[in-house]
């Protein structure tokens, strides 16, 4: 068996069915089997997808697991000697499997990825490079984020991520919507951390991936990538990026990566990044009110937001004492 690829399901099956669609419409060179790992969405996902592709061998976790935890339910019943996790919210487009497997296999790669694309055909950041301590993290912040892109800018920092990708593009990590790595890379690196529900799981993993050799995206390689569709559905959240920092995806995705960077940098490097979330918060409320005033509009327009981000940061305080042990933990609030 030449590729495995892993598909995590909760509530997406209508995605799902359109991703295997193209899956079995691109691939003809390579052998392959679809695993899709089921975290109890409750409903006839399994039905559809085993009635429309009967090749399709569905696992169920009982739980909603998450990301990691199915991902490495699927790792194990895998058969492949290349490994794929790919998002649901994906398409294949151009023979991008058997491409990036044939490449794959020629080169001393431990992982690789391909350039994503939007719904539109506009490039989408694929691949990224490590910052200090994670502080890429503080950009979404409202206005401090700002001031430190600004500072960032002016000291002329390395920017964080591959806006286009070239034929081989090296990084530090991946996007987990399509990462393909070696059985062999698999096995050094271990299996995805599985205290990690959902966000920066694929980051901490490259970041073991990475000790054990290059990692590169694939620029002339493309699938497209609706992004933050699952969760943004499943969730019932507004905010479909990664950006959203205001309500429980917001919280989920502000603890993931503060638990990563506690991972892979150190304790010093946590607080750093909490105490900046924490100044973040009177910025943002006093920052929204002057800006409403100066362009006419209700100072408190943004209270709600501001709130949100309060409410996120304080419960970040609360996991503190857990987060800096680093101890086995599921850190899961959605």
């Amino acid at each position: 068996m030449d590729l495995s690829v892993i598909i995590v399901n909760y509530k997406s099956s209508r995605l799902i069915l359109d991703c295997i669609s193209t899956i079995v419409a691109e691939t003809t060179a390579i052998s392959y089997e679809v695993i899709v790992v089921d975290n109890a969405s409750g409903d006839n996902s399994e039905q559809l997808i085993t009635y429309a592709f009967p090749f399709v061998q569905f696992l169920q976790m009982g739980y909603n697991a998450g990301f990691s935890r199915a991902n490495n339910m699927g790792l194990r019943a895998a058969k492949g000697d290349y490994l794929l996790l790919l998002n649901p919210d994906t398409l294949i487009l151009d023979h991008a499997l058997d491409r990036c497997v044939q490449r794959f296999a020629e080169s001393k790669l431990v992982a690789c990825g391909v350039q994503q694309l939007n719904a539109d055909r506009s490039l989408q950041i694929s691949g990224n490079y490590f910052m200090k301590g994670g502080l890429n993290h503080l950009l979404p912040l409202p206005y401090w984020g700002k001031v430190i892109r600004w500072a960032g800018y002016q000291l002329k920092t390395k920017v964080p991520n591959v806006q286009e990708a070239s034929t081989e593009h090296h990084v530090d990590w991946i996007s987990g919507a399509f990462l393909m790595v070696k059985r062999s890379s698999l096995e050094k690196a271990g299996y995805m951390d599985e205290d990690f529900f959902l966000y920066a799981e694929e980051v901490e993993w490259c970041s073991r991936l990475r000790k054990l050799g290059p990692l590169a995206i694939f620029g002339d390689i493309n699938i497209i990538h609706l992004q933050g569709e699952t969760t943004g559905d499943a969730f019932g959240s507004d905010e479909k990026g990664y950006y959203g920092l205001y309500d429980r995806k917001g919280l989920q995705l502000m603890l993931s990566n503060h638990v990563r960077v506690r991972k892979q940098f150190g304790v010093m490097w946590y607080f750093i990044l909490l105490l900046n979330y924490s100044f973040a918060v009177p910025v943002f409320f006093f920052g929204s009110i002057f800006e409403n005033l100066f362009k006419g509009r209700n100072p408190f327009r943004y209270m709600p937001q501001v709130w949100g981000l309060t409410k996120n940061v304080f419960q970040l305080w609360v996991m503190t004492p857990t987060i800096i042990r680093n101890k086995p933990h599921f850190y899961k609030v959605l």
